[in-house]
């Protein structure tokens, strides 16, 4: 479709050369009737440059495509407005290009706003002095936490400051949605300060994009998903969204683990396979109950978390299953997984992971879309 749309712009653009080519007399120009001094044949060779422009610069992705898009338009439709009589069916295609530069400049303003709270979020992570993870260090653990830590490879790596966790998913937003979306995402996760952020992606159709973003930082969790880049969709905070935000961030401690070591985490076993973490950090506690085979490979984890913001909402058990595992660095960790509702009405599973890469520790800057 972008490739499409590229098409789209660069015919536009070129059909503003017209009024040049009559302007200056290059060439006999049938479809324009009206005269066309120099100065406005100059003006419309200029929209044709600014059109050129946009198209190449939103094909790049570019910041500044939607700017250069609005003003092409602007230029544009002022000129159609004047010679109306010959260009007025110009108008179509302006309206397809200034709606896509509006999107274009959300989707700009939202970027640079999660990458400004990314950057905030790992200023105090980076220059950490590098530790190890030693065998004596997890003694004082449960049994089951222990072997898994052994068997994921942390023992003797580096402890874990920081992550950069690149992913990919398909999604589905409702019980009984048939069909699924697919999503791209990345996050960064902290682990002395307990924090991460995470910014999706999410295709529903080859025109409609959802942004979000979720973030947990000082024991606070948000929610927010734009509608490309323009309309927001969900904007959610409050004590449910901080106690969800929290089991979240506990459950995808299997990705960083050397985080069981967190002086916010207490736990207790329950079995010899499964073990109970709980979690207090900055005045927002939850728990979930973690689950490993007799191999010491994490299989399974589960919570009682709040299914939405509304006030008379009911906490439901969550489940994330592991289907599949990888070595990052060194640690072997859950690559691929499964995130389930266990409602009343029946089980509605919702997201199928995939871990496309982990980077630890060494992450020297903040990607840009």
């Amino acid at each position: 479709m972008k490739t499409v749309f590229l098409i789209i712009v660069i015919l536009h653009g070129l059909i503003h050369l017209l009024g040049f080519v009559k302007a200056f007399e290059i060439a006999e120009v049938k479809a324009l009737e009206q005269h066309i001094t120099r100065g406005t044949g100059s003006v419309w060779i200029f929209a044709a440059l600014l059109f050129l422009a946009f198209g190449l610069l939103y094909y790049l992705n570019s910041a500044y495509a939607g700017l250069v898009g609005l003003l092409a338009v602007i230029i544009s439709q002022g000129l159609i407005i004047y010679f109306w009589q010959d260009a007025k069916f110009g108008t179509i295609p302006n309206v397809l290009i200034l709606i896509t530069a509006f999107i274009a400049m959300g989707n700009t303003a939202f970027t640079r706003q999660v990458n400004l709270e990314t950057s905030t979020l790992l200023g105090n992570t980076l220059s950490t002095p590098e530790k190890l993870l030693k065998a004596a260090d997890i003694v004082e653990l449960p049994e089951p936490v222990q072997q898994w830590l052994h068997h994921s490879g942390a023992v003797g790596k580096p402890m874990i400051r920081v992550a950069k966790v690149v992913q990919k998913a398909e999604m589905q937003l409702n019980p009984g949605q048939k069909g699924w979306n697919s999503a791209t995402a990345i996050q960064y996760s902290t682990v002395e300060e307990p924090a991460f952020l995470w910014e999706v992606n999410v295709q529903m159709n080859p025109f409609l994009v959802f942004r979000g973003r979720d973030k947990f930082v000082d024991g606070k969790g948000e929610m927010w998903i734009k509608m490309s880049g323009l309309v927001d969709v969900v904007k959610e905070k409050g004590e449910k969204i901080d106690e969800g935000s929290l089991q979240r961030y506990l459950g995808e401690l299997v990705w960083f683990p050397s985080l069981a070591l967190s002086d916010y985490i207490t736990w207790e076993t329950l079995d010899e396979t499964s073990v109970k973490a709980t979690m207090n950090y900055k005045g927002t506690t939850g728990s979930g109950i973690f689950h490993f085979n007799t191999e010491g490979e994490f299989v399974r984890f589960s919570a009682m978390r709040f299914r939405g913001n509304e006030k008379d909402a009911q906490r439901k058990e969550w489940v994330l299953e592991v289907e599949d595992y990888q070595s990052f660095q060194g640690i072997r960790v859950p690559s691929k997984m499964s995130a389930t509702w266990r409602l009343d009405e029946g089980d509605w599973t919702w997201l199928k992971l995939e871990i496309v890469d982990i980077r630890y520790n060494d992450i020297s800057e903040v990607h840009d879309n």
